[in-house]
């Protein structure tokens, strides 16, 4: 039987992609010259294990690659080659490569050769350096051991490793594992045959064997226990030091006159005095086991069926507050009963609906651990010095919006080091120090997620960035804008201040980009800067992108859902304070500035319980730096709803972003207060 190990490459892909993210970070901690030996270890383990894989699955050109990576890591793991700043460039280098041949496998697309080619050639350059300049072996060992001579102290160690029965099926070869260990040190093997079946019952998918294995060489248990990683879970290990045994001495004359005094001497007692020869009984085994279980403490479950169970609970909450709604008009004797029960239904259902977005949620360290790669490769190609500063790595958001954030960060990041951050010699000039800091951060406010970029810089430059949009034709001559509002023309399309464009900014696409990704996951951001002080962006994000907080309004018989992320406030309009300004519509005061307003009773066709402006509410909602007041009935409270996506089953609608089920099993949309803003800039200029 055949076992078919493509089942088996998703995981493999994975496992990888995560083995690669931490080599790439043990690389940019090592210290040139002095570098420490567990970020050696790691590395070396990282580019080991993913050999094997590749070997076991058939990737035979990442499988040559990572060799040649492999014998330059065991260099420097031996010491036998310093950590130069030419090594680490093509360690870095090595795990670009690396993640391109992995993807381009995994897409089944054909690996860029000569890229790989001519890496693979540079580290055998280095690796042929170091050979050439080191003396032969043979130059301090050509003396012939004398009797007495210190025996090869390399450690020694036993295996014991008995597979489950289904280790084979599952796409684990031991003999493979064997190989690899073999690849790092000596191997005696020695089978255990005694669960072997008669031959008729043995099935070929089967293992029934055990084996005893004996290492000798320059190997750790640490790499021991990495090359068995491949079968965790699918078998039980035992890894044991063998202890050394001294010698008997015995005098070199005596050694060469009488060759068989040593073979018939009884042994000597223990009390023996120290001028002959003694044999000190062996120390008591100090034995250190690995057992590798099925039940590791965590299982990989495909994105899909999280999904369907996301979708399953949005249901039940659904269900469950109709039922709350319809428990509330029976009456009689058991009427209290029922309500408590769905009381506690309700509970139980809040509950599960956590759990179930806890399990989607990652820590924003996933995001983060591309930036210090990123950050040390601009600053060289700038000629400047910077210091990254993570926080809050911990902090935990839903995967979809996690996936999601990771672009508008990068074009953050990148502006602060490309327009924030000095030059050396101007931070000095300036007072400051010679590097420096972009500083990521993540922290929960409330039922959201902030998210702040920010460098001690010189700041964004307000004069520059008002000639350039007077200059455009985006502001008027005469403009007066405050600081926010002139920080928001960054954001606009194919707005730049730099003069020459580069292969890093200068085109104006960048701010762009964020903006309009940020506002696709519901969020926000907002921009603080001082001059020679730096700039802060700060995004605001959802936890989650299936569940929103929203208020409820009714516009006659219709209710909606404003997202409580974009209400900044609700009030009644007085008759003073409503206008109608030519190209504007109708606007109102609202803390020394014109808002207009937007009936949505006009918007979507709804007849209205009152058309006149003070006998109904105005709900000042803000979105892509602006705010505008929308004209409703009533508020009927904040509850949080389950979205459900208008564009899959129906198509896009302007100013709308989704659509929920109500307890009543009525329809309520859900509110894009971006999208309306952009309606209302088109009604009035219209």
């Amino acid at each position: 039987m055949t076992v078919d190990l493509t089942q088996f490459h998703a995981a493999f892909f994975e496992e990888s992609f995560e083995a690669l993210d931490a080599m790439e970070a043990a690389l940019l901690k090592l210290d040139v010259g002095a570098p420490e030996p567990e970020l050696i270890n790691t590395i070396f383990r990282v580019a080991h294990s993913i050999k094997g894989g590749s070997a076991t699955f058939g990737f035979s050109e990442i499988a040559s690659f990572t060799h040649s990576l492999e014998t330059l890591l065991d260099e420097l793991r031996g010491g036998t080659m310093p950590v130069s700043p030419e090594v680490s460039e093509l360690l870095l280098r090595s795990v670009d490569v690396l993640r391109a041949m992995l993807r381009a496998v995994q897409a089944s697309q054909p690996i860029d050769a000569q890229r790989v080619s001519d890496l693979q050639f540079d580290l055998e350059v280095v690796i042929a350096r170091r050979n050439a300049r080191s003396p032969p072996a043979a130059a301090t060992t050509d003396a012939a051991p004398t009797a007495g001579a210190a025996p090869d102290s390399s450690p020694r160690w036993q295996i014991r490793f008995r597979p489950y029965r289904e280790m084979i099926a599952r796409g684990n070869d031991p003999l493979r594992l064997f190989r690899e260990l073999g690849e790092l040190a000596e191997v005696h093997v020695q089978v255990d045959a005694q669960t072997l079946p008669p031959l008729e019952d043995i099935q070929p998918q089967d293992c029934h064997l055990a084996w005893t294995l004996e290492v000798a060489g320059r190997i750790c248990e640490q790499e021991i226990r990495q090359v068995f990683d491949w079968a965790e879970g699918d078998c039980e290990l035992v890894i044991q030091p063998i202890p050394a045994e001294p010698p008997e001495r015995v005098p070199a004359a005596s050694a060469a006159a009488e060759p068989a005094a040593r073979h018939d001497a009884p042994a000597p007692p223990a009390s023996r005095p120290a001028g002959g020869a003694t044999r000190s009984e062996p120390p008591a085994k100090s034995e250190s086991t690995l057992t590798v279980l099925p039940d590791s403490g965590s299982i990989r479950v495909s994105v899909e069926k999280i999904d369907e169970l996301m979708n399953t609970v949005g249901e039940l909450v659904i269900t469950q507050a109709m039922l709350s709604q319809l428990g509330g008009r029976f009456e009689g004797p058991q009427a209290e009963q029922l309500r408590a029960g769905l009381a506690q239904l309700e509970r139980n259902m809040r509950e599960l609906q956590e759990s179930v977005m806890r399990v989607r949620m990652l820590p924003i360290s996933f995001v983060f651990s591309r930036f210090p790669r990123m950050v040390r490769d601009l600053a060289h190609r700038l000629g400047k010095q910077i210091e990254l500063k993570l926080t809050g790595e911990q902090t935990e958001l839903d995967k979809t919006v996690l996936e999601k954030i990771g672009d508008p960060l990068v074009h953050l990041v990148r502006n602060c080091i490309d327009h924030g951050i000095e030059s050396p010699e101007k931070r000095l000039a300036a007072g400051k120090s010679a590097a420096g800091t972009v500083h990521l951060d993540a922290s929960h406010r409330g039922g959201n997620i902030a998210v702040q970029v920010s460098d001690d810089g010189g700041g964004l430059d307000k004069t520059r960035i008002l000639a350039k949009a007077r200059e455009r034709g985006l502001a008027g001559p005469n403009d007066a804008l405050s600081d926010p509002q002139i920080y928001e023309l960054i954001f606009l399309p194919g707005f730049s201040t730099v003069e020459k464009t580069t292969d890093l900014s200068g085109r104006g696409v960048g701010m762009d980009v964020v903006r309009r990704n940020v506002k696709e996951l519901g969020g926000k951001i907002e921009v603080e800067s001082e001059a020679g002080r730096g700039s802060r962006f700060t995004i605001t994000l959802p936890l989650t992108l299936a569940i929103v907080d929203g208020q409820s309004v009714t516009v006659g018989t219709e209710t909606y859902i404003v997202p409580l992320i974009s209400i900044v406030e609700s009030l009644q309009l007085k008759d003073t304070q409503v206008s109608r300004l030519s190209g504007q519509g109708e606007v109102f005061s609202f803390r020394g500035n014109y808002l207009p307003i937007i009936r949505l009773h006009a918007l979507f066709g709804v007849e209205p319980r009152t058309r006149v402006l003070h006998e109904g509410l105005v709900v000042v909602a803000e979105g892509d730096g602006r705010r505008i007041g929308l004209f409703v009935d009533d508020l009927l409270g904040q509850q949080q709803v389950v979205i459900k996506s208008l564009q899959a089953n129906y198509g896009h609608i302007d100013g709308v972003s989704g659509a929920t089920i109500l307890g009543d099993g009525s329809v309520a949309l859900i509110l894009d207060v971006p999208g309306l803003i952009r309606i209302a800039s088109m009604r009035a200029a219209a």
